[in-house]
């Protein structure tokens, strides 16, 4: 039977987790208290020393996992920057992470490619160099570039997939053009499957407004009962094909994604186990 784990993006931003007057550092082993998974936001924009890992190993408990998105410019989102030496990134990624590994922690790398990344054969050969460089260690991709999943290309976007031995990463996001990809139910590596959810808003994910964060505006959802209710069949399709599928919601501008994740469990019937002992129940 496949292991379903449910969590969200970072945890710093879910307050309706943590009592008035937890300090910051003290949040993730709360965190691990509600969730046994969470997706590492943080090593998006640096690449993080080894004490950082070393911190969130000590302060979560042993079945916990972190999926770890890699440095921006592994992923190609530094448009117009100065050249980089991309081995060299590679090499002090893959050094930043061992804390994870050494200590079983790392569910998958989580590959994000930029709405500009479109299926090209160019493109194709920059990710298979991403996977052949990493490897060791699980290796999930979510595009988002819509090129990936038309009529054409699907298939061979799946058998690639399969081939380089990847998670396919399904996600829940609004439909508005090329920079989102369709809910494509497939798995395409037997170990893991992937599914994220970004919110639906239509009107923010592309223009925030003048004015407006991006992130603030463009994650700013909270999904219905009805909306999530869709899921419970894909999520169970696809648990059927994985041995384990871990669910991250990216929700987070206003909050929700803690509550629309504890709501998904709850259909789902998932109960985890292993957590941090509770001090006190929240929810």
């Amino acid at each position: 039977m496949s292991t379903i784990h449910i969590g969200v993006c970072g945890w710093g931003d879910h307050h309706d987790l943590y009592t008035q007057g937890v300090k910051n550092r003290d949040k993730l082993s709360v965190y691990a208290s509600h969730f046994p998974i969470v997706e590492v936001d943080s090593s998006f924009y640096a690449i993080l020393p080894q004490r950082n890992y070393e911190s969130w190993v000590r302060e979560t408990p042993d079945r916990f996992g972190f999926v770890v998105k890699p440095y921006q410019a592994m992923t190609g989102h530094q448009r117009g920057s100065a050249p980089v030496d991309r081995r060299e990134l590679f090499r002090q990624f893959e050094e930043s992470i061992q804390p994870l590994v050494e200590a079983g922690k790392l569910k998958a790398l989580l590959f994000q490619f930029p709405p500009w990344f479109d299926c090209t054969r160019e493109n194709v050969q920059y990710v298979k160099a991403c996977r052949q460089a990493l490897a060791a260690y699980p290796f999930a991709v979510e595009f988002r570039q819509r090129s990936w999943f038309n009529v054409q290309f699907r298939e061979r976007t799946l058998d690639f997939l399969r081939t380089i031995e990847a998670a396919h990463v399904l996600c829940d996001e609004p439909q508005v053009g090329n920079g989102s990809v369709p809910i494509v139910v497939d798995v395409a590596h037997p170990a893991r499957a992937l599914v994220r959810f970004h919110g639906r808003n239509h009107s923010g994910w592309r223009d925030p407004g003048e004015g407006q964060n991006w992130r603030d505006v463009r994650y700013l959802y909270r999904y219905s009962e009805e909306e999530l209710a869709e899921w419970v069949p894909r999520i169970q399709q696809i648990a059927d094909d994985a041995d384990e599928v871990c669910i991250l919601f990216n929700n987070n501008s206003g909050g929700d994604a803690a509550f629309n994740a504890k709501q998904l469990a709850d259909m789902l019937g998932v109960r985890p186990s292993g957590l941090n002992p509770r001090q006190m129940e929240l929810f």
